[in-house]
């Protein structure tokens, strides 16, 4: 079951990057609306949730539905930091509590 528990994060890890790409394409400003949504960071990003969707669908061969959600909720813990490195966000003291309950819920569902 591990290998399928990594495939998921990887595959949120991706969701999460194409996230980051799409907000970054977002901040940018186009002559019209043809090229603001057909550019490669918009088509790529896209690109990335479809491979992000394959993979979750091969991982749920090897993991069950419950652990999946949770899994799921990783996204909330990258974003933060993505965010932080590549777009210079902050990372508040809610932001940094909010991450510490969702960890905390993993680690509870866990044991």
């Amino acid at each position: 079951m591990i290998p399928y528990i990594i495939v998921f994060l990887i595959s949120v890890f991706v969701s999460s990057i194409s996230q980051i790409i799409l907000k970054k394409s977002a901040e940018k400003e186009y002559n019209d609306i043809i090229h603001e949504y057909m550019n490669v960071r918009v088509i790529g990003a896209y690109s990335m949730f479809v491979v992000s969707t394959l993979l979750t669908m091969y991982a749920y061969k090897g993991v069950p539905l419950t652990l999946g959600t949770l899994l799921e909720a990783v996204g909330y813990i990258y974003i933060p930091i993505l965010s932080f490195v590549f777009l210079k966000e902050k990372i508040t003291l809610n932001k940094i509590i909010g991450s510490a309950f969702i960890i905390l819920g993993i680690v509870v569902y866990i044991l």
